[in-house]
């Protein structure tokens, strides 16, 4: 138990600046900007104390730490918070992205600001405490609580087509977690707890952890998304608004994964290393298949929305791999992603928010009057294709070897992904950057303002730095990973040797 409730300060600060937006007036120009100065320096202030977290944070210790609890409703369930390796470093991620959300708005959103920014604070608060959350009941609120802001958000300033996107999103991911709802309250019935930290330790039946296994991926495939319901996430992206498209990818996306990590695998393992080769298949499809989809867009925003899900398919199967180097993958994976996706859709609001549309043939050859933009957007290119000195390589690599030491055939498909991914993104690249400046709608457009220097700088250094010193990652989440690896990996044992001497 921790002195001062750090976990609590960096999960519930954003509503503190939701607070003195209430308080603040939109009717003119200094009411809007005391909005944006709020909500920047809540966001700054949230990352800082995200920051200290890691830095208490001790790598050695593989079990949860900082932990708060307070008995809250009764019938066991409780306030319950705690982060180990493999849910630390989404605390800073998620903390680090919501400053270049606020900034990627400060011009671009003209209307309801206050009740714009309103529902992204709260989002981040609600995104946070689902990594936080050591009650799986608390953990489900989150969870789901977090559709309703992200709604908000495509469904009042998102494009033309955007109640339909927003709904699209709502009922997909509801209808998932209904399951995973009726999974918990399974769990709470057999085990009499709702505290993960002893769920993790229970033995759940093996015919039990099957259907709860199915339940917990109902909810989970619909958030990565996994193929094929994947569906909901291009409509979702292309409609909402630039900061929207930043933090669907960049976090809730990782929601999945980070369920896959912290319920499937440790609680179910029988049941995972039952449906692992399902899984395999899944990812496998939504590698090649949604690649192949990305090649054949215009629109820029969905291009990059299909190469979510084909990324997304490297981390459940490196999480399904169920060892060392597939899950230091899968979560590597997920933390490249979230910088390199949400600085990809940062660069095409650069560009929409001058000429006003994502069509890739409304553009060309914007190396000649934007080359500091050119440079930024090759760099998260290259990052996204996997280029060796980028982020999005280590992860790729890592998912691809612990694919290789559970399924050969799983890793030679998965293989061709990489080569897809370089041509569906250096088609765009090239058509966006290269060729002559020949559209008049582009001979006037600038080059980055210092605004978007501030946003994109800072995600070209770290899309560089992990790609070549991703030390820092892998320390955190060493001892945390081998111990759910280890367990898994006992739990089999263990059932095996049960079938021998019923034998």
């Amino acid at each position: 138990m921790t002195d001062w409730p750090v976990l609590s300060a960096v999960t519930f600060m954003p509503l503190v600046g939701v607070l003195l937006l209430l308080l603040t007036r939109e009717d003119s120009a200094y009411g809007r900007r005391n909005i944006l100065n709020v909500s920047l320096l809540t966001t700054i202030f949230t990352f800082l104390v995200s920051l200290y977290v890691w830095y208490q944070f001790d790598p050695s210790n593989p079990g949860f730490q900082m932990i708060e609890k307070r008995e809250w409703l009764g019938a066991g369930i409780s306030y319950h918070l705690g982060v180990d390796g493999i849910s630390i470093l989404f605390v800073p991620l998620t903390a680090f992205l919501m400053p270049f959300c606020v900034l990627a708005s400060w011009v671009t959103i003209e209307k309801r600001l206050k009740e714009y920014m309103i529902a992204f604070l709260i989002l981040e608060t609600l995104m946070l405490g689902v990594f936080v959350s050591l009650d799986i009941i608390l953990f489900y609120v989150f969870f789901e609580a977090g559709l309703i802001p992200m709604f908000i958000i495509i469904g009042v300033w998102g494009g033309k087509e955007r109640v339909y996107a927003s709904y699209k999103f709502f009922l997909y991911t509801l209808l998932g977690s209904v399951l995973m709802l009726l999974a918990m309250m399974a769990m709470y019935w057999q085990a009499g707890t709702t505290d993960i930290t002893q769920l993790l330790a229970y033995q759940f039946p093996r015919q039990m952890q099957t259907w709860l296994w199915l339940a917990f991926f109902a909810s989970f495939a619909v958030k990565m998304p996994m193929w094929p319901v994947h569906t909901w996430l291009p409509d979702a992206h292309v409609q909402a608004p630039t900061a929207g498209s930043v933090i669907l990818a960049g976090i809730l996306l990782k929601l999945g994964g980070y369920g896959f990590l912290r319920f499937s695998l440790p609680m179910f393992p029988l049941a995972s290393d039952f449906f692992a080769p399902f899984v395999f298949t899944l990812s496998v499809i939504a590698i090649i298949y949604t690649s192949l989809v990305a090649m054949m867009q215009t629109d820029i925003k969905k291009l990059i929305a299909y190469s979510s899900v084909a990324h997304m398919g490297y981390v459940t199967m490196g999480t399904f791999a169920a060892n060392v180097q597939g899950v230091q993958g899968a979560i590597f994976q997920m933390l490249s992603h979230g910088i390199v996706s949400g600085a990809l859709f940062l660069c095409v609001g650069v560009v929409y928010d001058r000429l006003h549309t994502r069509e890739i043939a409304a553009y060309g050859g914007l190396v000649n009057n934007m080359p500091k933009y050119a440079v930024a957007f090759m760099v998260f290119t290259m990052a996204n294709v996997g280029l060796p000195g980028t982020s999005g390589f280590v992860g790729e690599v890592l998912t691809l070897v612990g694919a290789f030491r559970a399924n050969t055939w799983v890793a030679l498909f998965a293989t061709s992904g990489v080569i897809l991914s370089a041509a569906y993104a250096l088609w765009l690249y090239r058509r966006v950057i290269f060729g002559a400046l020949e559209k008049e709608s582009l001979k006037a457009l600038l080059d980055l303002s210092p605004r978007e220097k501030l946003i994109l700088y800072p995600l070209v250094i770290l899309t560089i730095f992990f790609g070549v010193y991703p030390a820092p990652v892998f320390d955190a989440t060493a001892a945390s990973v081998d111990l759910l690896v280890n367990n898994y990996a006992a739990a089999l044992q263990a059932a095996q040797d049960v079938a021998l001497s019923v034998q």
